[in-house]
């Protein structure tokens, strides 16, 4: 009887702790399998950007080199484009002209630590993979009008008002000095008239 007791307060205290620790545990396991998710969907995407036979499996130096400066993690002081060719250079194998999804991670690990000095690894690391999730290729040289937030209202001449409205024709052209000033006509024929056409507003 004893034994079954010892067994049974065992047995309960082993379900206890496991009830405690079961919660906290798999949200972080999730959350990190759900970045890796994103941010392998990210690699693919900058994979095949420039090439349409690309299978998205692995990716060269020059995409490497693009994603690394978009997504931020060369950011030119910590992380420079030498790094990144160093680190490409390094984790590629002997050879080949492109990196897998794990030779990536790989990278990742390297270059995290000098993007995020004072970090441990696993927060630099975490931080890293922070700044490439969800993101994809942007083609270069064009700005994209931002649609966050009421950035968007901002941007639509449309919605102008007041002394705004007429510095934009109906296309959401600028006129130039003609939006900001009013241009009288001096072409009156008598010297010190100015503003030719206005007699009848005024009499």
């Amino acid at each position: 009887l004893a034994l079954q007791e010892v067994r049974q307060a065992g047995h309960e205290s082993v379900c206890r702790s496991y009830r405690g620790h079961s919660a906290p545990f798999l949200p972080l396991s999730f959350l990190h399998s759900s970045i890796m998710g994103e941010v392998e969907k990210a690699f693919r995407k900058f994979a095949v950007y420039g090439d349409t036979s690309a299978s998205g499996n692995d990716m060269t130096g020059k995409n490497f080199s693009k994603m690394c400066k978009e997504c931020g993690v060369m950011d030119g002081k910590a992380v420079t484009s030498t790094d990144i060719d160093i680190v490409f250079n390094k984790v590629k194998t002997k050879g080949a002209r492109t990196i897998t999804f794990a030779e990536f991670q790989q990278a990742m690990k390297e270059l995290c630590g000098k993007r995020f000095k004072g970090k441990s690894p696993e927060e630099a690391l975490q931080a890293v993979y922070g700044l490439i999730e969800g993101k994809e290729p942007g083609s270069a040289g064009t700005t994209k009008a931002t649609k966050v937030g009421g950035v968007e209202r901002l941007t639509d001449t449309s919605k102008y008002t007041g002394s705004h409205k007429e510095r934009f024709d109906e296309s959401g052209k600028g006129k130039g000095l003609a939006g900001r000033q009013d241009l009288t006509d001096n072409s009156g024929y008598v010297g010190g008239y100015k503003g030719a056409g206005t007699y009848d507003q005024t009499h």
